[in-house]
């Protein structure tokens, strides 16, 4: 049977091919990969519980399931990334930012899927360290930045591609945290090709002195061709920066609206190419759809979100200051009431399993499916793996 773009979802296309797939998979699929596909089965169905609600306009009764809360589901992202921007609005600095990001080359990919945990961050921690200390250095910036960095391991077309998206305030504070020092163009942070060089070298010797036995299996000429670096200026404004870094801190290897047919035995999808910059369509049988996105579910416990510089929450006094002499006109917190939401490795969408599910009953009201209308109460609530 086929379906159109208007009614499928990947949950739909993790209910048709996942069983076949986790039982063709047996022991070889990863404890991470096979929770992502049992929650996406099952988020926002009876087997989740949810929501009995009645509609005094019209008196229907309809229900509205939990979603599951994981992490790599397109039906629970959405609402993830709009609390963490609410959350983070008001803790931005009043400065210009730069969109910094580094990839690995393609040779080595093969060993960050067989070490995914350690690769993933070790890049994170290199690269963050790399671009604050190119910042730091008096030829470029001479000052300590504020630092996020996002873990991505997808291409459009669900290709494995690790890269590191870093925001990087346009400027920083000097090392006796009274002065915030501006770069020395608005086009120009620090040099991508010295960044390059600089993650390149220093990956390898982290990599060489921690894990040798990993080190080994890499290919000698990872280590002799450039890794790719590049860095936009974005612009100032918290609130239009948050709104663009959101799409990449919650953005997953494929969203719903790319999901545009589906039948007993494929799936086809849309994707940008990387060139022309052009949508195109690619079909893939349902199994292989499944591999390519479960390469992409990060292991338990993996933080993909990380601060850095200013933004670690040991820097939480000198961030307030910094904020008063950057835009002293904006009422500002007290320092005691001032919320510490920034740490080290801080991603909100990692959460102990019993928490995933989120009720549905913390959300505005449901809009009746009947007659559309939002006057409606709520009737009866049923708990996880209770099926009305």
């Amino acid at each position: 049977m086929n379906r159109t773009q208007s009614s499928i979802e990947l949950g739909d296309v993790v209910r048709r091919f996942g069983p076949a797939y986790i039982k063709n998979q047996g022991e070889r699929l990863l404890s991470s990969h096979r929770k992502a596909l049992q929650d996406i089965m099952t988020c926002h169905t009876a087997e989740k519980g949810g929501n009995r609600y009645h509609c005094n306009d019209c008196g229907e009764d309809f229900w509205v399931y939990h979603g599951c809360g994981n992490r790599s589901c397109p039906s629970c992202h959405t609402k993830k990334m709009r609390e963490w921007i609410d959350k983070r609005e008001e803790q931005m600095l009043g400065c210009r930012y730069f969109h910094v990001v580094v990839t690995v080359p393609e040779n080595i990919r093969s060993a960050f899927l067989g070490n995914q945990k350690l690769l993933y961050g070790l890049l994170m921690k290199t690269v963050s360290s790399c671009v604050s200390d190119l910042v730091r250095d008096p030829k470029f910036v001479g000052a300590k930045a504020a630092i996020l960095a996002v873990l991505h391991t997808w291409k459009s077309d669900l290709g494995y591609h690790p890269h590191v998206h870093l925001l990087v305030s346009a400027g920083g504070v000097s090392d006796d945290g009274q002065h915030w020092i501006e770069p020395r163009s608005k086009k120009w942070l620090l040099p991508v090709k010295a960044l390059s060089k600089l993650v390149r070298r220093r990956f390898r010797a982290c990599l060489e002195k921690s894990e040798p036995e990993v080190f080994e299996t890499i290919d000698d000429t990872v280590w002799k061709q450039g890794w790719n670096s590049c860095s936009i200026p974005y612009g100032k404004g918290a609130k239009a920066v948050l709104n663009y870094l959101g799409r990449y801190v919650y953005r997953i290897a494929i969203t719903n609206n790319r999901i545009v047919a589906m039948d007993d035995t494929h799936v086809t999808f849309r994707y940008k190419t990387s060139k022309e910059k052009r949508w195109r369509t690619m079909r893939l049988r349902g199994d292989e759809f499944l591999r390519r996105f479960v390469m992409h579910v990060l292991p338990r416990g993996f933080h993909k979100v990380r601060y850095y510089g200013l933004w670690h929450h040991s820097q939480r006094k000198i961030r307030y200051r910094i904020r008063l002499l950057l835009a002293p006109h904006i009422k500002q917190p007290k320092l005691d009431e001032f919320p510490d939401v920034f740490s080290s490795t801080d991603d909100e969408s990692i959460l102990p399993e019993s928490e995933q599910s989120t009720p549905e009953e913390a959300s505005p009201l449901p809009v009746c499916p009947k007659c559309k209308s939002r006057n409606v109460q709520l009737m009866e609530t049923r708990n996880h793996n209770r099926s009305p």
